[in-house]
């Protein structure tokens, strides 16, 4: 006779934080970032350059940490400071255009690629919201008048580009 055994279930894939598309993303938009700080002026190398260096790294030191990170929360909490690090980036990039040590059209498309590693981001923190329900989940961060709702957050460059 034939006994049936169970099916073995799929071996689970193990992830690591270099699998992430948001991850891989970040990472060549660091890549970009590192390239602009070659392209500025002699008296930005030691500021506006290392504060690039600085944030660029932050954003996918970031991203990396939360992956290990057990908890939801911690997981969320590093995705909003990649986030952050992320908009200061857009920022250095608006000290670029201000200053003019950049073209504009080079300016846009990296603010493009930025958006979409924002975009990515902004899946990631839902996604990680989604995963756990709960009232001790609920992570708000602060909001005053005139600042963007959830919804807009998947574009910070909406009215700027």
């Amino acid at each position: 006779m034939y006994s049936k055994t169970p099916a073995k279930p799929a071996p689970q894939v193990f992830c690591t934080f270099e699998d992430l598309e948001v991850y891989r993303l970040a990472r060549e938009f660091r890549k970009a970032m590192y390239v602009v700080t070659r392209q500025l002026p002699t008296h930005e190398k030691f500021e506006l350059a290392s504060q690039i260096r600085r944030a660029a790294v932050s954003l996918t030191n970031n991203i990396a940490e939360g992956h290990g990170r057990y908890h939801y929360l911690d997981q969320i909490k590093f995705q909003l400071q990649a986030r952050g690090s992320l908009l200061e980036l857009i920022d250095d990039l608006n000290v670029c255009t201000d200053e003019q040590y950049l073209p504009s059209e080079e300016v846009t498309k990296l603010k493009t690629q930025a958006t979409a590693v924002h975009k990515l981001i902004n899946g990631c923190i839902r996604h990680l919201r989604e995963r756990k329900t709960g009232a001790d989940l609920e992570l708000h961060e602060s909001s005053s008048v005139g600042e963007m709702i959830d919804d807009d957050l998947d574009d910070p460059l909406a009215n700027t580009i």
